[in-house]
């Protein structure tokens, strides 16, 4: 994310903060559902469900504001719908729909080791990691399950934990798509 910020300062100014602002709001989003899923094992639709709009409408905003700017490589302001339609676009919504429908069927196929909150919200990180490609998707949702899997492993061998202990999964969700934001190149 870190790249791409830097290539949008350069080409796109508006691209740019609608980024920076979607980045932000992540950080927020994800801290509050980090306390409040850590506490209370939840992740209210109050925060998940505002989360889609927003963060689409920045991310899409962001990729929209650099496919319109007329810079010689066939993208131009007459093209509007390859926007919603062509490769920037399509890969923020594909994103999201792709990992809702991996956490749903994880939720399908054992209901006891999944909630639907976090179903519905690798939704809102599908936006995120879709906006950088599909390699930060399947990294990220390998970061989720290395980093929840470490931490069971933890906790069963500090004798804190059996192998039937719930653990809230959305902060090791929101760990792994912000690990694979900040680590790999976009």
């Amino acid at each position: 994310m870190i790249r791409r910020l830097g290539e949008l300062w350069g080409s796109c100014p508006i691209g740019f903060w609608l980024a920076l602002a979607a980045c932000a709001y992540f950080a927020v989003m994800a801290l509050r559902l980090t306390v409040i899923d850590v506490r209370h094992h939840l992740l209210p639709n109050r925060i998940v469900f505002p989360s889609y709009a927003v963060a689409g409408v920045l991310l899409l905003g962001a990729a929209a504001a650099f496919w319109l700017q007329p810079d010689g490589e066939g993208r131009n302001a007459s093209d509007a719908g390859a926007v919603l339609f062509g490769l920037p676009g399509l890969a923020i919504v594909a994103g999201a729909a792709v990992l809702w429908i991996f956490y749903f069927i994880l939720r399908a196929v054992y209901p006891q080791g999944m909630g639907f909150g976090d179903v519905k919200l690798a939704g809102v990180l599908g936006l995120y990691l879709g906006y950088l490609g599909w390699g930060h998707v399947f990294a990220g949702t390998f970061a989720a399950f290395l980093l929840g899997g470490l931490w069971g492993i933890i906790l069963v061998a500090s004798r804190k934990g059996s192998l039937k202990s719930a653990i809230p999964f959305g902060p090791f969700m929101l760990a792994g798509a912000a690990a694979a934001m900040l680590l790999l190149p976009a």
